[in-house]
This record gives C-alpha cells, structure tokens and sequence, in this order.
C-alpha cells in the first residue's frame, strides 16, 4: 500500500513532524517508503525474523509511521504502547509480549522505562528522537538500513515474499475499560480490508490534510490517521499537544479531522464559555442564529428542504457568527469525525447547527473501524451505517455482532479469550445496539455496565450520561445504582466555565470551585434539566461534585479516556455510601 502510494505521489509531502517554531520537517511519500525500507532491513539486520514482535514506546509523531511501517515491511509485529500509562505498565506490557526490539520516542522516556525495569527485559532499543548513550539512534539505525539494501537490494522484496495475507501485523494493547487489558491480533489483510472502507465513503485524496494527535496504541488513530492516509494520499501534520493545537487548527488548516468527543465537549465548552462573556445583544444573535442552524439541520436530517426563511436567515447568521467558529477549526473542514467513545445527541445537534456536522463512527480493536454516518446525511445520536464489506446484526440479547475481513484474528496466547467473542464467524462486541429501518445503528450501551436498580430495572448510564456532555459546567460524570434503590451520580466539573458563570472568582481552583455553594445551586439546576428528560426510574436523586478529576493515575480512566466504573467505585466507596445515606434530594 505504501509502495502504490510512493509511485501515485512521489515527491509530493506526506508527513509534516514540527520542528519548532512553527516550522516542521517533511517527508515525501518517496521518502516516506524508502525510510519504511531502512527500517526493515536494520530491523533483518538486528536480528528480527518474521513474526517477531517489536515494542514501540512512543508519542504519535511522523517517526513513529515511519518505523510502524517499517516493522510491518519486515513482517514483524508492530505493538504500540499507550505512554500515558505509568512506565512500570509500559515495561509490563513489553514483558508480557516478550518483543525482540524497542523504539521508544525520547531520551527521558527511555530512562523512565529503564528505571521501571525495561534493562531487565535485555531488549535493544532504538531512540526516534534524541540520542542516549545506552540506545542506538533512530539515524544510526537506518544507516544500518542503508548498508543492508546497498549490500542486497532485493533484501525487503524477499522479506515480503514470506509474507502471506493471514500473519500479523499488529498487535494492539486493549485500553481495558471492563477488566485487565488484552492484546489483540490483526492481520495484512484485515488491515488492507478495512483500508478499503475508506474510499467509497470518504472525499479525500492528494489535496487534503489532517492533524494527527491521538495515542497510536489506539486504533482509530492507527487505522483512520495513519494507515487509511496512505491509502488514499492524505497528508499528515502532527500535532504538538493538546494545548498547541487551537494554534495549530488554525495554521494546518485540516480538511479532515478525527477527534474523540472530549475534545468536541472542550470546543463547544470554549465556544459557549466565551459566548456567556459577550454583551446581552451578541449573546442573543448567537442563541437565535443556532434556533435558525437547528432547523435546518433537523429538516436535512429529515430528508426535507428548510423553509425559505430558515434558509435566507441561516445565510445571514452563518456569514456573521458561524464561520468566525469555523475559522478557529482551519475554515477548510469538510469531514469532522468522533470516534473512540460515544459521543452525546446534543453535541451532535449543536455542531449540526453551526454548518459543521460531526460525522459519528464506530469501531473497537478486534472488529476495526466499521460503521460510519454518511456524510450527506448523518443522524445525530446514531453511529451511522455499516462500511462496505462489514455485516453486522443483533444477538437475542440486542448486542451487537460484526462479521466482515477486518475483524482480528484473536487475542495473543489467549484462546479462551478470543472463543469468548468470536463465535460462528461472527465478532461478539459487547455493545447493545438498536437497528432503525434506514439501517442506521443505535448503541445503547455496554452488555457489562447496565445498572440494574433493587427493582429490577434497567438503566444504561451511557444513555443518560451523554445528556450532560452540553452542560459547559460539567466535565465528567459517573452514574450510580446497581442493586440500589435509586440512581445517583459523580460530577467533576470545569472550574473555567464556573468563573465565565458568575459561581466562583476567576482563577479559582477545582478544588476550591467544588466546594462553592453556587456551583452546587447550579448543578441542582442542570441535574433536575436532565431529570425531566428521563422515565422516573433513571432519574437522578443524589449527586456529589467531586474535589479533583478521574484519572489515568488513580486507575480511573483508560488510556483512551473510557471510565473504569469498577475502580472508580473501589477508590470513592465512602462518599458512594454516603450517597444512599438519609433521604433522597430529587424528589
């Protein structure tokens, strides 16, 4: 695929890695291929025979591509680590997948894997960036490369001959949201299948970019902003971090851009925060603006033509208040994607009305990416339909199952694990889904997160947690309830909106604004919003604003941002018993 992608663009740039002050240095697709050759061959040279697995240990960044794909050129197994994880959980992922070499990203990354215990493992590594005496360099080692294809030149074409379509080629770390994390196995061919989804349902090709920034260990940067650019031509600029990236939107000017909805929640937060801040006269131009924007993405959604009043209004308000938002996203996106977690109806209806829809997805490791909205007429709420080449259906219980090329090919030694979720060819996804008569996909929730109150009743929090996601004030929040007698609720919020509200003195802490009684006033308020939108048994009758957030730290929260419900109660038992303490405060 890569090699296609060398000889359709050639010279043309294909990476963008920044290099400081605004600059960055760039790869061609030529160079983008003959790097990937460097790297198989060093990788030969080193010792690395097909089926080996290699660790890499880095951030996401234009190395990173160019030594995932190389590892793959080698027919070795490329396992990328999630490095927001301690360093000790990264050495015990690399112990547990015994790989015979290592690329780690930095310098003091390295020392922190060396300290946790990677200098026991006897696993050579290699530095992408920066050099250290106790690790080859990533320019040294494709100088390795260079001498390799000069001495052979046929050297990688043999190694792929021994390649067949089934092996592996990369085995993901699952982020583990319901138990001990998995290693899942995907082959060539799952890869390249589920690569092919991507043109008949995506316009992208030479012309476009993309921001990348995601965790690499994760599949929908791996697949979607990765692999499937090369498939289909699309640059890639990398990101220096959450915080450059307001700055960076606006100079990379994407045309197409994947984000899970935290980052959606953070830019409408921003977007409404700021709105707050403005004179009465602007605020309301603004609200009446996003009445006239969700009308007219109600009756698209609909299949019917807006009135001409919507549709002489929504010019006006697009020229004065909408594009101005865009302008902050680059002004140039044309397909806005979320995926990795479900994103909330409203969020979707709010991006809807201000002219950029966000386009749902869905995917998981062992499945791929394998439903996506359609970009013509995406419904909010609804991860969309499924890609061309993916089956998909619901068991008697309404969970959702995936038959199709891309599925994985089971989890690494673990053969009870992997008959657990594939079952008669089919893939066992663990979400409940509905199925509308268009053919769109609803998921309900998780099989393994359902509360079911002391009555009997069913409530799935990721239904009603969605609903907080436009609520500015509110940043996490973890339902409660199994074997209860009523639901209640853990809150964190933003301390920043808080101050834009009036609740609390600007620059006050999280800690300080969680204890503020207006604060607490005001989500009374949100709370009992919410309430009215849910049959009585899911309503909230209690909750507590929590003094700090849930964090991959405390175990909290997966690397891919999902709650560890199960640890989150182990860690606030107290303040949980307090919560069906006395009576209940929402009647």
């Amino acid at each position: 695929m890569l090699r296609i992608a060398a000889e359709t663009w050639d010279g043309r740039p294909a990476l963008h890695q920044p290099a400081g002050r605004g600059a960055y240095r760039t790869w061609s697709w030529r160079q983008y291929l003959e790097t990937a050759r460097q790297v198989a061959a060093a990788l030969r040279a080193a010792g690395v025979r097909k089926g080996d697995i290699v660790g890499l240990a880095s951030e996401t960044r234009a190395e990173f591509y160019l030594a995932d794909l190389g590892v793959m050129s080698a027919g070795a197994v490329s396992a990328a680590l999630y490095t927001s994880l301690p360093p000790a959980e990264q050495v015990k992922t690399l112990a547990a997948c015994r790989p015979r070499l290592v690329f780690v990203d930095q310098p003091r990354a390295l020392r922190a894997l060396q300290e946790a215990g990677l200098a026991g493992l006897d696993v050579p590594a290699v530095l992408l960036a920066g050099e250290d005496s106790s690790a080859v360099s990533f320019s040294e080692f494709l100088e390795s490369g260079a001498r390799a294809l000069e001495a052979d030149p046929e050297l990688v074409e043999r190694i792929q001959e021994e390649i067949s379509p089934s092996d592996p080629a990369i085995l993901y770390l699952t982020s583990g949201a319901t138990g001990e994390p998995k290693m899942g196995l995907v082959s060539h061919n799952a890869i390249l299948a589920n690569c092919e989804c991507g043109p008949p349902v995506l316009p992208l090709g030479e012309g476009d970019s993309t921001l990348a920034f995601l965790p690499s260990a994760h599949i929908t940067q791996r697949l979607v902003v990765e692999l499937l650019m090369v498939r289909m031509g699309v640059q890639v600029y990398f990101s220096e971090g959450l915080s450059k990236m307001p700055a960076e939107m606006r100079s990379v000017k994407p045309t197409f851009f994947v984000a899970p909805p935290r980052v959606w929640e953070r830019i409408y937060s921003s977007i409404t925060t700021e709105i707050r801040k403005k004179p009465a006269a602007v605020r309301k131009l603004f609200y009446l603006g996003l009445g006239v924007g969700s009308e007219a993405a109600r009756a698209r959604a609909q299949g019917r033509e807006p009135s001409a009043w919507v549709k002489a209004s929504l010019k006006f308000f697009d020229r004065a208040v909408f594009s101005k938002i865009r302008e902050r996203l680059g002004g140039r996106l044309k397909v806005a994607a979320s995926g990795a977690a479900p994103l909330g109806r409203e969020l979707a209806e709010f991006f809807s009305a201000i002219g950029l829809p966000l386009i749902e997805g869905y995917g998981l490791t062992e499945g791929g990416v394998v439903i996506l909205n359609p970009l013509g007429n995406p419904r909010p709420g609804s991860i969309g339909k499924p890609l061309p080449g993916v089956e998909v259906r619901l068991s008697e219980e309404g969970e959702l199952l995936l038959r199709g090329e891309m599925v994985f090919s089971g989890y690494y030694n673990d053969p009870q694990a992997t008959a657990a979720v594939l079952r008669d060819g089919w893939l066992y996804t663990g979400d409940l889904a509905e199925i509308d008569s268009d053919g769109y996909v609803w998921i309900t929730g998780r099989k393994k997160e359902v509360i079911v109150s002391s009555n009997g009743k069913k409530i799935f929090p990721a239904k009603v947690e969605a609903l907080f996601k436009v609520e500015p004030l509110v940043n996490q929040v973890m339902l409660l309830g199994d074997r209860m007698p009523y639901v209640t609720a853990l809150f964190t919020i933003h301390p920043e909106a808080a101050a834009a509200m009036g609740l609390v003195p600007p620059g006050t802490g999280l800690a300080e604004a969680s204890q503020s009684p207006k604060v607490e006033e005001e989500m009374k308020r949100i709370v009992a919003r919410v309430n009215r939108q849910l049959a009585p048994f899911e309503q909230i009758r209690k909750f507590r604003i929590l003094d700090r957030e849930f964090s991959i730290e405390s175990g909290e929260m997966t690397p891919t941002m999902k709650l560890r419900r199960g640890k989150v109660i182990a860690n606030l038992k107290d303040i949980i018993s307090e919560l069906y303490m006395g009576r209940e405060e929402f009647e």
